[in-house]
């Protein structure tokens, strides 16, 4: 039976994701892989989480597994406001906050509550692939801000809003990765956190901070929030604890003005009701018992071994006019490879010599970065970031005639 005639046209905005559909190739054969952000298996504290598992159920059971307000468990918000507090995230007055199914569902609810068709929206070029994702339901115009090693240029980003305002547009909000940003690995200066804040001032729109990574800095490097700096209640956080406890648990949360909280929790009603009530609970004891700063600690020791062993496995083996940025944190950093290589045309020959990653066009919103990969390190060994760089290498040495 053909189903087409079932199915609304706003459904074709909905494509499947690259990585998501990389991860199945990934899973069905014995490949090396830099694709998904998966956190490192020995990082979970497996132990810890199924003694808090067991306690909550039988402590607090009548209220663990039953529903929960649609905002979050009240003991889990409270916990989780002075866990921000302590990381030094400012939580002002007017604040409020809303656990999420992951931070992948904040996005998604402000594309459904903030997002008009037509409206004009900004990101950096490349941006977090899920993030485009989540906005382009909602049909807007996204522009690209161009990155360096220091993150969002924002005097690009200035004129191209003083353009947009001569031609009588305005912009609704800038998502922004400013700390160990998805997937290039920058990290934001504080001259450039402050003149974006000014711009968010002078032009009249919200910032949207995604911080799933400044957990894991490694390098000395400025990691204060543009949360923490917001005097205007500009500042809308997302974050998540899928890289700090475990992704499977999918608790995530936003922070931000108590007004657009109430309008993301009503459009989360409509959605999932509430995240899991267990799953809040067993977040909540892994804060308060230190599990959570015992495997941010933990992972952080790891994940910079892998950066340096990345780093260093690059320089060995990329040819001559490649380049990439030391990411001072998180768990990615993307190769511009030269002009005459397309990554996408080579993931095939990649997967069939036992590597893949990730091709780096679908994370510009112009697709314009064909040359480029993004390459996760947290997940692989050591032994397979050496090896399967130097495939890559290999690949691409081959691919050039050299």
């Amino acid at each position: 039976m053909d189903y087409s005639k079932f199915i609304a046209r706003a459904s074709e905005v909905f494509r499947a994701s690259e990585i998501r559909e990389l991860l199945k190739v990934v899973e069905a054969r014995k490949v090396i892989s830099f694709t998904g952000g998966y956190p490192d298996p020995q990082t979970f504290p497996r132990e810890s989480l199924a003694k808090i598992a067991y306690e909550v159920i039988v402590n607090y059971g009548d209220r663990a597994l039953q529903y929960s307000p649609t905002k979050g468990v009240t003991v889990f918000r409270q916990t989780l406001i002075k866990y921000l507090k302590d990381k030094d995230v400012k939580v002002s007055k007017e604040d409020d906050i809303i656990v999420t199914t992951g931070s992948q569902q904040g996005l998604d609810l402000i594309s459904r509550t903030l997002i008009d068709p037509g409206d004009y929206i900004v990101t950096e070029n490349p941006t977090y692939l899920a993030a485009l994702t989540a906005f382009r339901t909602a049909r807007p115009n996204v522009v690209g801000v161009p990155i360096d090693e220091w993150g969002m240029r924002t005097e690009v980003l200035e004129e191209k809003l003083r353009n947009l305002e001569s031609s009588g547009r305005r912009v609704k909000f800038v998502y922004t990765i400013p700390i160990a940003h998805n997937p290039a690995g920058t990290t934001m200066s504080p001259e450039r956190k402050k003149h974006l804040l000014e711009l968010a001032s002078q032009y009249d729109f919200i910032v949207i901070e995604d911080d799933p990574y400044s957990f894991f800095v490694y390098d000395e490097a400025d990691v204060t929030r543009l949360k923490t700096l917001d005097s205007e209640g500009r500042v809308v956080y997302l974050s998540t604890m899928s890289k700090v406890l475990s992704p499977g648990i999918r608790v995530g949360w936003i922070l931000g003005p108590q007004q657009l909280i109430d309008l993301f929790e009503r459009a989360k009603q409509s959605a999932d009701l509430h995240t899991p009530t267990l799953s809040q609970y067993i977040a909540k004891e892994a804060i308060e018992k230190g599990v959570v700063s015992e495997t941010v600690e933990k992972a952080r020791k790891i994940y910079r071994v892998k950066r340096d062993a990345i780093l260093s496995a690059l320089s060995e083996n990329m040819v001559e006019n490649s380049w990439w940025v030391k990411p001072v944190g998180g768990l990615f950093l993307m190769v511009w490879l030269p002009p005459e290589i397309d990554t996408r045309e080579m993931l095939p020959t990649a997967i069939d010599e036992g590597v893949a990653y990730v091709p780096g066009a679908p994370f510009f919103v112009d697709e314009s970065g064909r040359n480029t990969m993004r390459l996760n390190f947290s997940y692989p060994s050591i032994e397979e970031i050496r090896s399967g760089i130097e495939i890559l290498g290999r690949i691409v040495r081959r691919k050039l005639g050299r």
